[in-house]
């Protein structure tokens, strides 16, 4: 049994590593590391404040096949600082884009993936972070003019900060139900707002709000799928053979307008708002 195999076997996506996860997303025999840990990108930042750095920054950028086409992936380590973005790991990131927007310059068609497990930008390297998010973001809409931008959020960290908006650009994205998706984290809102507003140890009200299933039943993820390689797998190849759609989600102001306008939000709960978003078409 090969190292692909062995990854498919456990069948959970979530309890992989970033790196288990690029190796299960792509087609058997292909996955190609670069700039990996023998390269030693390391962040100049976190040893000045005494945070043991890794050598491949808690990202990992891979190519290789995905559905028997070219593909691109950049995978965040949730293991490592929560994820978070500082420069060199949200450079890696950036560049993987860049290298695919460049692909298609040239002529040759690749597939970009990001597998998203990040708490958003890294405060150690705060404005470095945020810039180099700036930078991600920008890739992104470049990028999605020639193809689809396929996001995943897989669990348990979720996505959240700077890095929420990159996923809210992707083309379409993929969650599973114990991936979360905000702007602020529920300990950030119960930490700056108090317990009243927010109790972020409630698990059944956290997930009701922000968890994978909520986000694609409102529109702002496109996929639901269970904790397993193989079904995120699928999603992904299914959402490039979809194409790129007429508008993109974060092109859609006027039908977002529409929406928020119809929201009351001194009466507002998970079930009523999929209420106002249900008969809407994408």
């Amino acid at each position: 049994m090969n190292a692909h195999d062995t990854f498919i076997a456990r069948h959970s996506f979530i309890e992989l590593t970033a790196r288990e996860r690029t190796i299960a997303l792509l087609d058997r025999g292909t996955f190609r590391e670069l700039l990996g840990p023998f390269d030693r990108l390391e962040s100049p930042w976190l040893a000045m404040q005494n945070v043991v750095c890794q050598s491949d920054d808690g990202v990992v950028i891979a190519r290789g096949m995905l559905g028997g086409e070219p593909a691109v992936v950049a995978a965040i380590e949730p293991a490592f600082q929560g994820g978070s973005i500082g420069e060199v790991s949200g450079t890696k990131i950036a560049a993987a884009l860049e290298l695919a927007a460049r692909e298609f310059d040239s002529g040759r068609a690749i597939r970009p993936v990001v597998l998203f497990e990040t708490g958003g930008v890294r405060l150690q390297e705060a404005n470095l972070g945020l810039a180099v998010i700036a930078e991600i973001q920008a890739a992104i809409v470049a990028l999605r003019r020639h193809v689809p931008v396929v996001g995943v959020i897989g669990g348990m960290v979720g996505c959240f900060g700077g890095m929420s908006l990159a996923a809210a650009l992707c083309t379409e994205l993929v969650m599973t139900r114990q991936a979360r998706l905000g702007m602020n984290g529920p300990e950030v809102i119960e930490q700056e707002a108090g317990v009243e507003e927010l109790d972020s140890s409630d698990r059944k009200l956290i997930w009701s709000m922000i968890g994978g299933e909520e986000r694609v039943a409102v529109g702002l993820a496109d996929t639901l799928v269970e904790d397993d390689s193989g079904e995120v797998r699928a999603a992904v190849i299914a959402a490039f053979e979809r194409g790129v759609p007429a508008q993109h989600r974060s092109e859609q102001v006027d039908r977002q307008l529409e929406r928020l306008a119809r929201v009351n939000p001194d009466a507002i709960d998970p079930d009523t708002l999929r209420t106002l978003w249900q008969g809407d078409s994408r």
